[in-house]
Order: C-alpha cells, then structure tokens, then sequence
C-alpha cells in the first residue's frame, strides 16, 4: 500500500493548487490591464473637450482619441492636423497650470511665413482656405517666420481661443498627440474632420 502523504505536504499541495487556479484566473487580465496602460501611455489617450476654442469642428464635451506615436516618432504634422499639447512656456510663465493640455489646429510649419491680415489667414504670401471657420479673425498678427521645431497653432474658434497669436509659436516638444477620432457623441462618431459650419451640438479634459 503506498504511503499517504502526511497532513503538512497535503495542505501544501493544496495551496499550490490555489495559487496555480488564482494565477489562472486573474493573469489574463492582469495581461490585458497591463497591454491597456501601455497603448495609453505611447499610443493612444482618451480625451474631453471641455471648451468652445475649437468649435465648429469640436463641440463642448466631445470625446475624442489622441494617437501618439508621431510625435514620439517625430513625424511632421502639417497644417490641418489637430493636435493636443501640454501648456507653453509662456502660458505657464503667466500662471496657467502647467499639467494642462490644449488642443489646436495646426496652421504652419517650421519656415512658413504666417500673417493674419484683413481677417484671413496669409501662409507664404498665399491667402489659406479653412472652410472650418464660421467667422473671420477679428485680429491681425505681423509676419513672422515659424522657427525650427516649432508650429504655429490656432482654435478654429478664432475669436475665442488661446493660441499662438497671443503667446506664439509651440515648441514641438510639447506635443502630446493628434485628435483622429471622436467616439462621444455617437451622432457624431468617426474620424475627425471639419463640421457644417453654424452645427451645434477615466478621460482628460483640453483647453
């Protein structure tokens, strides 16, 4: 008859057994917590929109995603791209919250030659179509030349936005990421792009 294991070893393999049938259970999903962290971290973020800077193209309260891989892979961002950014140097300087984000439409690149003129936008001499806003500029901007690693960027709100014509160029660096897709509201759902104009309608909030 073979011997039966003694009452020690029986409680021990049976607290392997349970610490095998735990990791079972929960490793998986500590896997795919882990897997969330790290897209949110270097590839994609959720964020709200929490004011009218951006309208029409962003409503308040929108929910859209922030991809950031060309940023981090230093790819350009030419004009028209949308991107999220933490606060610049001189906003901070003026007492803005540091650990903010803004979101902005980009309008130049490093080199451009930019002017606000007579309610429009001047790039390289050449008047720019933005069929996103709903009203002219109520402000002039002198020429300037957009430094190296720096863009230009404007609300489509205008009239209504803290951007580069009232603190400057952004410094690339500062670049969070690219708005490429809302998901709130769902009448709205899908990729980012330009509104009618005169339309209406755990995440972190943009300026």
């Amino acid at each position: 008859m073979a011997d039966l294991p003694s009452p020690p070893a029986r409680a021990a393999g049976a607290e392997h057994q349970g610490l095998r049938g735990w990791l079972g259970r929960w490793l998986p999903l500590l896997a795919w917590v882990a897997v969330a962290l790290l897209l949110r971290w270097a590839v994609v973020e959720p964020r709200w929109i929490p004011s009218g800077s951006m309208l029409p193209t962003l409503q308040l309260q929108d929910r859209v995603l922030v991809e950031k891989l060309r940023p981090r892979l230093h790819r350009p961002l030419p004009p028209g791209t949308i991107v999220v950014f933490h606060a610049p140097p001189a906003l901070v300087a003026a007492g803005y919250d540091p650990g903010a984000a803004l979101i902005k439409r980009v309008v130049a690149e490093p080199g451009d030659v930019v002017e606000v003129r007579d309610g429009r936008l001047i790039r390289n001499g050449s008047p720019v179509a933005e069929p996103w806003l709903s009203e002219a500029m109520d402000y002039s901007l002198p020429p300037l030349t957009v430094p190296a690693d720096a863009l230009l960027v404007l609300g489509d709100n205008r009239n209504a936005s803290l951007d580069s014509h009232l603190w400057g160029p952004l410094p690339s660096r500062d670049v969070i990421g690219t708005a490429v897709f809302r998901y709130w509201p769902l009448d709205r759902l899908g990729p980012i792009r330009f509104s009618p104009q005169g339309r209406t309608g755990g995440l972190n909030q943009l300026g």
